[in-house]
């Protein structure tokens, strides 16, 4: 009986240790906080991988970029020592040149349409372009538009802008556009953000109302402009390697589990859009919200014509056509 015993509690802790061996972690990380739209994105993507594979892989969730900024992440997935990271669009470029097309201003009508591109076909072959520089991407999330903060003045007009340094992201076509807009640039990782703001390294950046209040630029920024100047998607990648290895299965898991991520990271977005104004207001930020658009875009008729010479006017007509 005893011997029976000890065999049956032999054979359980070899069971659990069996169970234990076979859950295996991955990382995942954002440059911004857990409470924000992105947060929420591989908050969900992590519950929901665990769900659709039974426990036998647990998703890992780092937030505020205690891993690095966005780029140093998206190098990390690359080369393998992370396997998965969220990342708006901004480093995306330095290693998927195609995707720079998606950061032209004013290049989408609104939210829809841009999830409709997407979404579509446009959206889906942008995606295969990663899997050769070594990423599996998973599915499109977003920011949101891209809207302007400083600290000095409120920006009505294209005029407003010039000789504001202004924080941008790591991004080619960002910067080529801003300084058409007679912005001084600043290239800089997210995290250093906030204190360059504080400090007053920096005048201004500028980013989609989600992000501005998850990273309480309120605090630091004064005058909010809702220029809405660029669409901002995000994008779930993972090392493409470790993907490679999974069963078929577990390769629909992640893809239907980051699905799910980008389903509620762009819930969050329209939460924050529609509450946003109010909240910043209710903090103190003054904010300009009659924006005369037309007046940025012809501001950019230079800028734009050098988009339209780098990434063909037909493929800028084919995403501005879709419905």
């Amino acid at each position: 009986m005893k011997y029976n015993k000890l065999i049956i509690g032999m054979s359980l802790a070899m069971g659990l240790l069996a169970s234990a061996a076979a859950q295996t972690t991955m990382k995942i990380s954002i440059s911004v906080a857990q409470n924000s739209h992105q947060g929420i994105a591989i908050d969900t993507f992590a519950k929901e991988v665990e769900k659709r594979t039974a426990g036998r892989y647990k998703v890992q969730a780092f937030y505020n970029g205690s891993l690095g900024g966005e780029r140093e992440s998206i190098e990390a997935v690359q080369l393998g020592t992370q396997e998965l990271a969220f990342s708006s669009s901004g480093p995306i470029p330095n290693f998927v040149p195609e995707t720079k097309i998606l950061d032209v201003p004013f290049l989408f009508r609104d939210k829809a349409h841009a999830r409709a591109v997407l979404d579509g076909p446009i959206g889906q072959e942008l995606l295969a372009k990663f899997e050769p520089k070594g990423f599996k991407a998973l599915a499109w999330g977003e920011n949101g538009f891209r809207h302007m903060t400083n600290s000095k003045r409120d920006v009505n007009v294209p005029a407003d802008l010039k000789g504001l340094k202004m924080r941008t992201m790591e991004n080619p076509v960002h910067i080529a556009a801003y300084k058409g807009l007679g912005i001084i640039t600043t290239p800089m990782a997210f995290p250093e953000v906030f204190t360059a703001l504080q400090q007053g390294t920096v005048d201004g950046q500028e980013n989609p109302l989600s992000v501005i209040m998850s990273a309480k630029f309120d605090q630091v920024q004064k005058h909010l402009s809702l220029t809405g100047h660029v669409y901002s998607p995000c994008i779930f990648v993972m090392n493409k390697a470790i993907f490679d290895k999974l069963s078929a299965a577990d390769k629909t898991a992640f893809v239907d589990a980051a699905k799910e991520g980008a389903k509620a990271n762009r819930a969050r977005v329209d939460q924050d859009d529609a509450n946003g104004v109010k909240e910043l207001r209710a903090k103190g930020m003054t904010v300009i919200d009659n924006v005369d658009k037309a007046k940025f875009v012809t501001a950019l008729t230079t800028v734009n014509a050098g988009f339209e010479k780098d990434f063909g006017k037909a493929n800028l007509d084919r995403i501005r056509n879709i419905k």
